[in-house]
């Protein structure tokens, strides 16, 4: 028998595992937050044009698992109005790594009334307590976007000109910056220089470039720079192991601005030579009924577990990673 006809976890993480999802759902028990079940297969895909589909045939019609829960989850919500969550299955093509795994488990929820604010502060309550036994006293940290970028460089991200950024990034990170733009640059910067030096604990970033909007809201900060209502979380159980946990927006709700999105999207997709994909229809028209003021975000499980766990790959944390299924 040879190694891929095994388990890539250990009996003792499938517990563990066992164990978290049921504090995830005792969690939102307490707190009212109806679980739901949507689709994984869908006849629609998101237009990040980052994000790549899995693709399956049936009745000589393409479907598109889901990379997120999301776009079923406002639909529900344009009719439901009640906070609500799901523990599921997503996926992505293409991404396969130490922290990735084209079949991955996502908790995303959404709470009615909320701004992101409110949402980061019930992340927080929730990482808490699912670290408790690994961090007793788990410290949170909370900076905006310009802050992080302010506080190592002393520059603003919002501002700052392509050429002065390209200079920065080239002095630090060794790569063939052809064609990268503006966020590009930052995500770079990010990634390679900010990530890696969070302390331990669990740190949220805020008001984000509004051209990394996705499906927030666009809203003037203090200083009156358009800034995207998102946040993103990073939760580190080491020194110098933190890593990307979730992603959080007050919630888009005005059809017409996300139809435009979707197409800005798409031709940007074009324009790098990659396949566009059919726009949910669906989710535009529950965009256009009405979804109640609301703030969202998605969690990554697995990684979560790894760091509950103290694991380096995320193929410790699954029952079969993808080289074995």
């Amino acid at each position: 028998m040879s190694d891929i006809d095994l388990p890539s976890c250990s009996p003792a993480l499938l517990q563990a595992r066992a164990d978290l999802n049921y504090k995830v759902r005792e969690f939102f028990r307490m707190r009212q937050v109806l679980e739901v079940e949507v689709p994984i297969l869908a006849s629609s895909f998101v237009t990040d044009p980052f994000i790549e589909p899995v693709t399956a045939r049936n009745a000589g019609q393409t479907y598109y698992l889901q990379s997120s829960p999301e776009y079923a989850m406002k639909r529900l919500l344009a009719d439901c109005q009640h906070c609500i969550y799901a523990l599921t299955k997503v996926f992505r093509a293409g991404e396969h790594g130490s922290r990735h795994n084209p079949e991955f488990t996502m908790l995303e929820w959404y709470r009615v009334g909320l701004d992101d604010h409110a949402l980061m502060a019930e992340v927080g309550d929730l990482v808490t307590q699912l670290m408790a036994e690994v961090v007793p006293q788990l410290s949170i940290y909370k900076l905006s976007y310009r802050q992080w970028f302010t506080q190592r460089w002393q520059i603003d991200p919002h501002t700052i000109a392509l050429a002065d950024l390209r200079a920065l990034g080239k002095s630090l990170i060794e790569i063939d910056d052809t064609g990268l733009d503006k966020d590009a640059w930052l995500d770079l910067l990010v990634t390679h220089e900010l990530e890696p030096s969070l302390p331990v604990g669990l740190t949220f970033v805020y008001d984000f470039p509004a051209s990394q909007a996705a499906l927030a809201r666009i809203v003037n900060d203090e200083q009156g720079t358009p800034v995207a209502r998102r946040f993103e979380a990073y939760l580190a159980s080491a020194p110098g192991k933190a890593m990307e946990l979730a992603n959080g927006y007050w919630e888009l709700t005005c059809a017409q601005e996300q139809r435009q999105r979707f197409d800005r999207d798409l031709a940007r997709r074009r324009a790098l030579g990659l396949p566009g994909y059919p726009v949910d229809e669906r989710l535009l028209g529950a965009l256009a009924r009405g979804i109640p003021t609301c703030a969202g975000v998605a969690l990554g499980v697995d990684r979560l577990l790894m760091q509950q766990q103290g694991l380096k790959r995320i193929s410790q944390t699954l029952s079969f990673d993808f080289s074995r299924a």
